[in-house]
């Protein structure tokens, strides 16, 4: 059952907690922060809350309007989105994030959700801003995703692209693993774990943007701005083994 407990403190920070303090409730916010989610995929991407609790977790953040159910698509279950209020958590979650880089890595097996990766992608990856305008398509966990390569950053959005100069598919830990070591890309191609059609080079692009970012008018590399900043990923991966450094 969702929980009524309450800090009973009137500070902000205490009333933000009420809301959003219980366990995986971040997490299920981080979820929604690029596109809306059905159940399943809420559990696809937390593979360690129980099918309960998750309920239990959506109802609270759903009767505290940070949530809502929005309409399906097809004939398929109704979807999870973030409200208006829900979505102003956002640059409040990228800050944790950066904050907890310095955290203690977790002992594996780790999960890591196609979310988490690509809101890293979008923050940390600073392209050329002069070279010309690209999209992919970016398929992770059978989920479609469009990334544009335009004035100096990278844009994510859920679905397909009209066009795109070439196709991605990989699951979110190789994926990590190439951002921060883009020249593992052709081993990955060549053992399977990464499928391209298209022009290879702008993947390698995409991923270089990461790791060697374009400077900002301010000099601030997009290392240093982006979460995960240590790693230069959401989540160091070893190609070989396949999991968590």
């Amino acid at each position: 059952m969702p929980t009524s407990r309450s800090y009973r403190d009137s500070c902000g920070i205490a009333r933000a907690l009420d809301v959003v303090g219980e366990r995986w409730a971040l997490l299920v916010v981080r979820e929604l922060l690029l596109a809306p989610q059905r159940f399943s995929e809420l559990r696809h991407a937390l593979p360690r809350v129980s099918s309960n609790l998750l309920a239990d977790r959506l109802r609270e953040l759903e009767h505290n309007g940070v949530i809502r159910r929005g309409p399906a698509s097809g004939e398929g279950p109704r979807v999870y989105e973030l409200t208006e209020w829900g979505r102003k958590l956002e640059p409040i979650l990228l800050a944790l994030g950066d904050w907890g880089v310095d955290a203690p890595q977790p002992p594996p097996p780790t999960a890591l959700s196609a979310t988490s990766v690509l809101l890293f992608l979008q923050r940390a990856a600073r392209p050329d801003p002069a070279a010309p305008p690209t999209t992919c398509r970016l398929e992770l966990d059978g989920r479609v995703w469009t990334v544009r390569l335009e004035s100096g950053r990278v844009q994510v959005r859920p679905g397909e692209p009209a066009t795109a100069a070439v196709s991605l598919r990989t699951e979110p830990k190789t994926l990590s693993a190439l951002l921060g070591d883009p020249a593992e890309l052709a081993t990955a191609c060549a053992d399977g774990s990464v499928a391209v059609v298209g022009d290879l080079s702008v993947v390698d692009r995409l991923l270089h943007a990461v790791t060697d970012p374009w400077p900002s008018g301010d000099q601030t590399t997009a290392s240093q701005e982006a979460p995960f900043r240590g790693d230069r990923s959401p989540h160091p991966v070893d190609l070989q083994s396949g999991d968590g450094a």
